[in-house]
């Protein structure tokens, strides 16, 4: 039988990971508000963390289940279903804000909300009408 982890670890490995989605939140804080030419990757966090990035990504999976770029998409689909619901900024506007190219904007929001940000959009000012 596997001896437990002591409690100093576990209470690391949870620090680590609540400093991550607050280093991810006030990421894309600063890149909304200044433009910010790239977005970061997962070894800027662990540096900014003063860890390895392996480190920081294991550490997520073992406390959360979950990759850590998961929570870094997500909060991105968060941003952009917001923002592709006001219909003062273009598609490739809202794409160059989040670091994309319009083309690779729509994979990736395809990929996670499965329509294209144009599809989104229309849907929801559909719905917009229709209340």
């Amino acid at each position: 039988m596997a001896a437990p982890i002591p409690k100093k670890i576990l209470a690391r490995q949870h620090e680590i990971t609540a400093d991550f989605l607050k280093e991810i939140d006030k990421h894309l804080d600063d890149l909304l508000k200044n433009d910010l030419p790239d977005m970061f990757e997962i070894r800027d966090f662990a540096e900014i963390l003063h860890i390895h990035p392996t480190h920081l990504s294991n550490t997520i999976k073992l406390t959360t289940g979950k990759a850590p770029c998961f929570f870094f998409e997500e909060k991105i689909m968060v941003i952009a279903r917001d923002m592709l619901k006001d219909n003062d900024q273009s598609i490739a506007q809202i794409a160059f804000k989040l670091t994309f190219d319009p083309s690779n904007f729509t994979k990736f929001f395809k990929r996670f909300e499965g329509v294209t940000p144009k599809q989104y959009r229309e849907h929801m000012l559909m719905q917009a009408y229709a209340h």
